[in-house]
């Protein structure tokens, strides 16, 4: 710093050392620390002008006392203005002036809970302190926010002259009972105006306790630059969030009360916001009630602000939208979502008016809770298996010796799958797992990150929409780790290996080892049902009721026909021969291969003949195996029940025979007691239906004995590698199935009045579209490897809507492996809204469809230097998948089940051009995603989004979905789409998301990284950095 006499301006200035000390500047005589001052300078009664002439940057104190100026000349623009804000503060008022803000920084400091923990609520025990307090309550409806409203800001006056002004505001809320301030949430930084007009709102949930005494301080600040804006995006510790005033500067502040705002006849307050010790006025900010959805009484207000150096009016209307959810609703959803998060946002539309943006983000309970139900199914499934191979009976020293490895094998998964049931069972606290424990082993069944996103449009001609996106780490066993790849490589692998097993075991292909699952489910599924069925056929025998005895063997037909025909399968002969063979003594009668049934063809089993297997010299072979024994097992079912029928027959006919004609004598109680004696029903049925439930144990034992059969061999080829990939297919699929679940509860529960959508739920089924973001580089190939197989194996999952007969609407899954059905439980009303069709039970099918565009710096390495193959024959496959829903969909259901704006041109051609996108494989051609993802909407489809942890790309896909619905179906100004966008991801609920993970708003991005990015797939200046995923 050179300094100088105004009256010697003219000379050269002298450099001389600074040093400030309070109000006193001290002007050394040279940069040693102990120098002596040359001059000592009071500054009291002065104030500062600052100016530039071409080359360098110059400060003059004038003072009041007539003393000569000061002239200072500083060597950058930096230091002058560092110096200037410095000696400009270095008075007594000055002085003052930082006391103040001490004292208010101190007071924040205090603060019992951070932004962070804002959406944490009171505890019950403060609520009803504040219950017995009697304060008013909001009255709003229910489920929807209890208060929101919006700022703007006029006439903000700058701390320094040549700089405009870059404002946010911080909202903090005074709780009345315990007149503690809490840091709730902030608005975007609007730049380069003394008028900023804020697009984000406040917006506080129907459980925050926010009365009409309530106070709201309101806090603008002035951002130098947005990248060094550390407030919000430093490390948090587990509970705090930090407090640092580097790079932003206090401007003003008010404080108003809730029930101010809400009685206030425009409904609209307007504030003078005043300096920290309450004196100057530094502009006014005005505080609008925001009633989304409400019809709003008196004039529209009018707001006009200048964007980019264009004036354009913004007027604020609401028209009446049909009720999206009610009251009946909220107990299905409060069981199924926790811990909403919600932010208000009003956008510009093409034609001047005001739009309101509700987006909204809530974790579900079903992160959890479906894990824990198919583990507990898993658990059951191989007790039963272990006990079946342990019932196999006598076998030969080579098979009994393959039998006991693997039911050794299968007790330690099954002690694993116990274990690990135990530990999620202790898990408390968040419903979601964060991205950081992606690679714990106790919760590797639990979906990453998933989430609820949905955004709630109320524009003002059109009706209010919902848009929802699951958004969820993309399921893979991130646990086991990617080495050797993910489960669709390890999976041909593994089954081109047991091609080659020899002569150790007999090779069943997966459509075999399939149908023997399925087989072993119906015969434990049935046997129960036809044995209960045969005792009420008994029962009602005994009551000689006729009716009754007709609707009982009209049951047990049924049942036992499905019970013969799921018996018609070449495979279980073909496996009886091999299980034969297996004994510890045997000879073929005939040594030809089993006859094939008729209804089965001739050669199409051949592969399982038994005769693969390599029998052992020593054993003795004195028996003979009869081929067509199981004929005659298999046909005495239908014989027996055939007897049981005509018996029934004969009985009813003799029963109808002997009743009293018209004029005849009705015989005495005596005479009647005599003649039933003599024909009881009951005797006469009861040796028949035994003799059909032992042919149906006969059947039972040994169709279950050859299936299990088959089912040790599929484990003893591969062991152990058979158990670790159903192990890791177990912990990929449970991670989809709990999105898929939480798709279908939402989904169902924002359709229900929606005729069109719930024909088509039990017509066709519902379309399930995922998006992936995974790279085809390193890991990320094995994690999409995973996800491939973990979205493929949905389809065997089906949905059935049944009553709730209590308050727990967490829904119920049953079934097995390749074969669950998942029912989902409804409250009384909801439940009277469905199709008959549904309510009488019927399963509902999912069509799961995957399209995966890499955007990262990884998959721009994979297309140079890598393979993108897989990524696009996932593609290709899933595209055809959507194609034959589609074709389905428009066989079955009538034109105009699409929704209003929609039509069938309009998909076919979205169709094409998604095939001519693949077809052309761009590269990081994300415009596949748009496509897919509009189709699927289209098509009233579940839309997903996923990428490694759902946190970071993600956020950026969906907030640009959002942006995108916005200027497509609702007009949003062409020149707001960009800040809009920025908007949402700077203070939107994805910044939020990223917070719950890994305790900091910063999106884990660097520069170098985003130069690969897409050119929206960037998030806005100062949102990303280094941070530990």
């Amino acid at each position: 710093m050179r300094a100088s006499p105004v009256s010697s301006w003219g000379s050269e200035p002298r450099e001389r050392w600074c040093r400030l000390k309070g109000n006193l500047l001290f002007l050394m005589k040279n940069k040693t620390k102990s120098s002596e001052a040359y001059e000592v300078v009071i500054l009291e009664r002065c104030w500062i002008v600052e100016f530039r002439n071409k080359k360098v940057v110059s400060i003059i104190l004038k003072f009041q006392s007539g003393e000569p100026d000061l002239y200072l000349e500083a060597a950058s623009k930096a230091d002058c203005e560092s110096w200037a804000v410095a000696l400009g503060e270095a008075n007594s008022e000055g002085l003052h002036n930082k006391i103040q803000q001490l004292q208010r920084l101190i007071m924040e400091i205090k603060e019992e809970r951070t932004s962070d923990e804002a959406q944490q609520f009171l505890s019950p025990v403060q609520a009803d302190n504040l219950g017995e307090l009697q304060f008013t309550s909001i009255q709003r409806i229910a489920n929807e926010p209890k208060l929101e409203f919006s700022v703007a800001c006029k006439d903000l006056v700058s701390t320094t002259r040549d700089r405009k002004l870059n404002t946010f505001v911080q909202i903090s809320v005074v709780h009345p009972a315990e007149q503690t301030l809490t840091r709730y949430s902030n608005t975007e930084i609007v730049e380069g105006t003394r008028d900023p007009l804020f697009l984000t709102g406040v917006t506080f949930p129907p459980e925050y306790p926010v009365y009409e005494e309530t106070k709201i301080k309101l806090t603008v600040y002035d951002v130098k630059d947005k990248s060094q804006d550390t407030v919000r995006t430093n490390v948090l510790s587990e509970n705090k969030e930090p407090r640092t005033d580097a790079g932003r500067s206090f401007l003003g502040c008010t404080t108003f009360k809730v029930g101010d705002l809400v009685k206030s006849k425009e409904q609209q307050l307007t504030l003078s916001l005043r300096t920290s010790d309450g004196g100057k006025t530094v502009g006014t900010i005005e505080v609008s009630f925001v009633k989304m959805g409400e019809i709003e009484d008196g004039e529209t207000d009018h707001i006009t602000t200048d964007v980019q150096g264009q004036k354009c009016a913004l007027v604020c209307e609401c028209a009446a939208p049909e009720t999206i959810s009610g009251k009946d609703n909220l107990p299905l959803l409060n069981a199924v979502l926790k811990n909403p998060i919600c932010k208000l946002y009003r956008f510009p539309t093409s034609d001047n008016k005001w739009m309101c943006i509700r987006e909204q983000m809530a974790e579900t309970t079903l992160s959890f809770h479906v894990p824990k139900e198919l583990i507990n199914l898993h658990i059951k499934e191989d007790m039963r298996r272990n006990q079946e191979l342990k019932e196999l009976g006598e076998l030969a020293p080579h098979w009994d010796n393959m039998r006991k490895s693997v039911i050794a094998h299968c007790d330690q998964m099954l002690n694993m799958y116990q274990d690990t049931l135990a530990e999620l069972g202790k898990h408390t606290g968040s419903s979601f797992k964060s991205s950081c424990s992606k690679g714990e082993k106790t919760l590797e069944f639990v979906p990453i990150n998933l989430h609820l996103q949905r955004m709630h449009v109320h524009s003002p001609r059109l009706k209010d929409s919902l848009y929802d996106v699951i958004t969820v780490g993309a399921p893979a066993a991130h646990y086991q780790g990617f080495k050797n790849g993910g489960l669709r490589k390890l999976l041909n692998k593994f089954e081109a290996e047991r091609r080659n097993t020899g002569y150790q075991c007999i090779y069943y292909s997966p459509e075999n080892t399939a149908k023997a699952k399925e087989v072993l489910s119906n015969i434990n599924h049935l046997q129960p049902l036809i044995s209960s069925h045969a005792d009420l056929l008994l029962n009602s025998a005994s009551q000689h009721s006729p009716d009754s005895l007709k609707n009982s063997l009209k049951m047990l037909s049924e049942k036992t026909e499905l019970f013969v025909h799921a018996f018609k399968d070449q495979l279980i002969r073909s496996a009886l021969l091999a299980l034969y063979t297996a004994r510890p003594g045997c000879v073929l009668k005939k040594p030809t291969v089993p006859r094939n049934s008729v209804e089965e063809g001739g050669d199409s089993q051949h592969q399982d003949h038994p005769s693969q297997i390599k029998r052992q010299d020593s054993i003795p072979h004195h028996s003979e195996y009869d081929e067509e024994e199981w004929d005659r097992v298999w046909a005495n079912v239908g014989k027996s029940l055939n007897c049981v029928i005509a018996m029934v027959d004969r009985l009813l006919e003799k029963d109808n025979s002997g009743n009293v004609k018209e004029g005849e004598i009705a015989p005495s109680p005596a005479d009647r007691m005599v003649s039933h004696t003599g024909g009881d029903w009951y005797e006469q049925l009861y040796p028949l239906v035994i003799t059909l439930k032992d042919c149906m144990g006969e059947v039972v034992t040994r169709a279950k004995q050859s299936m299990t059969f088959v089912l040790l061999q599929e484990l003893a080829c591969g062991l152990p590698q058979c158990l670790m990939l159903t192990l890791r297919r177990d912990i990929v699929f449970s991670q989809a199935l709990a999105g898929l679940v939480c798709g279908f509860i939402i989904k169902l529960h924002t359709s229900l009045h929606d005729q069109g959508f719930l024909q088509q739920l039990h017509t066709v089924g519902l379309l399930v579209q995922y998006e992936g973001l995974l790279s085809t580089y390193s890991e990320e190939i094995g994690m999409l490897e995973d996800m491939v197989v973990g979205i493929s194996d949905l389809q065997n999952v089906m949905f059935k809507i049944i009553e709730a007969k209590s308050d727990d609407f967490l829904p119920i899954i049953t079934g097995r492996r390749e074969h669950y059905v998942i029912e989902v439980q409804l409250p009384a009303k909801m439940f009277e809204l469905l199709p008959q069709e549904i309510k009488e039970g019927k399963l509902l099918h999912v069509y799961p469809v995957l399209f995966n565009i890499g955007i990262n710096e990884q998959q721009t390495l994979a297309e140079r230097f890598g393979d993108t193959t897989l990524q696009e024959n996932v593609n290709q496959e899933h595209f055809e998948l959507l194609k034959e829903y589609y074709t389905l969909f428009t066989e079955k259901m009538p034109p105009d089940c699409l929704p209003h704006f929609q039509e069938q041109k309009d998909l076919k051609g979205l169709l094409e051009n998604l095939h001519q996108n693949i077809q052309s494989k761009k590269r990081k051609n994300v415009e596949i995603m748009w496509l897919a993802a509009t189709i699927c909407r289209k098509l009233n489809g579940i839309r997903f989004t996923c990428c490694k942890s759902a946190k970071d790309r993600t956020s950026m896909s969906v907030t640009l979905e959002q942006c995108s619905i916005l200027r497509d179906e609702h007009q949003l100004h062409k020149d707001f789409f960009i800040r809009a966008l920025d908007c949402m991801r700077r203070e939107g609920c994805r910044i939020e998301n990223v917070l719950k993970n890994i305790k900091c708003r910063k999106y884990a991005f660097n520069m170098i990284q985003l130069m690969a990015f897409p050119k929206y797939y960037r998030p806005p200046e100062g949102t990303y950095g280094k941070a530990d995923t």
